[in-house]
């Protein structure tokens, strides 16, 4: 982990060129085909039928610095740094319009703007938090009332948690993981995004419809959650698969 959370995790954005405006599934299902690779100096994003672009991971020293441009993500307008014009036409052709890839770079600054943050809690291109867990056993109520089961990756965590009661997750306040420290920033509240299967791109009504009938935000009804958000509070460390998980 670094700063902003897992090295290499949500670190790339696909922008609109126009306006700088950030591209997710819930306008464009179409991006969960776009399969993504990373090696210790690049990123891959590839599809069946359009062949495979490749971007480096870190940014160019001048004088070959990348353009910097503007571009927003939620409440957040920041900078970033351009990836070139060879992603770009990747991304346009496979989506349509005209987009950009933009990266973290050197002069990339997004504060946390959740309630739970405190001075220095920064994130990345992630909408809110660097951190979302979902423990094994909430999965497995929510497909229990499903007619068809769902992955875990109609979610999108990057902590699953083993072993803890259906959405034990809720009732966090701080959290030890190996020996990386976390603390809650309050439920995930879905959108329709999970109801894109990432096989597909095709768009359903589960589990939203399932969700809204018993995980209703208590203070926003609007909302139904699944998963909670997380800040750590460790910086710098390692999180390995298998680590216990220990409340504080």
């Amino acid at each position: 982990m670094d700063d902003h959370g897992f090295v290499g995790d949500r670190r790339f954005m696909v922008v609109a060129e126009a306006d700088g405006l950030f591209l997710t599934q819930r306008t464009h299902p179409r991006m969960a085909l776009i399969e993504t690779a990373l090696t210790a100096d690049t990123l891959i994003l590839s599809t069946p039928k359009y062949g495979s672009v490749s971007v480096p991971r870190a940014s160019s020293p001048a004088p070959h610095a990348p353009i910097q441009r503007r571009v927003t993500v939620w409440k957040s307008t920041v900078n970033a740094d351009d990836c070139g014009d060879e992603p770009a036409e990747w991304l346009s052709d496979f989506l349509g319009g005209s987009l950009r890839l933009v990266r973290m770079g050197g002069t990339y600054q997004r504060l946390n703007l959740k309630r739970a943050a405190q001075a220095g809690d920064v994130v990345t291109f992630a909408d809110s938090c660097p951190f979302m867990a979902v423990s094994e056993a909430s999965l497995a109520d929510l497909n229990a009332r499903l007619a068809r089961p769902l992955p875990m990756n109609r979610f999108r965590p990057n902590l699953v948690i083993a072993g803890a009661a259906p959405y034990g997750e809720d009732a966090w306040d701080r959290v030890r993981i190996g020996d990386a420290v976390f603390r809650s920033a309050g439920p995930c509240a879905r959108c329709p995004i999970t109801t894109t299967d990432q096989e597909t791109a095709v768009r359903g009504k589960e589990p939203l419809k399932t969700l809204a009938g018993y995980r209703r935000d208590a203070d926003d009804s609007t909302n139904v959650n699944f998963g909670t958000n997380l800040i750590h509070e460790t910086k710098r460390g390692t999180v390995r698969v298998g680590a216990k998980v220990e409340l504080i």
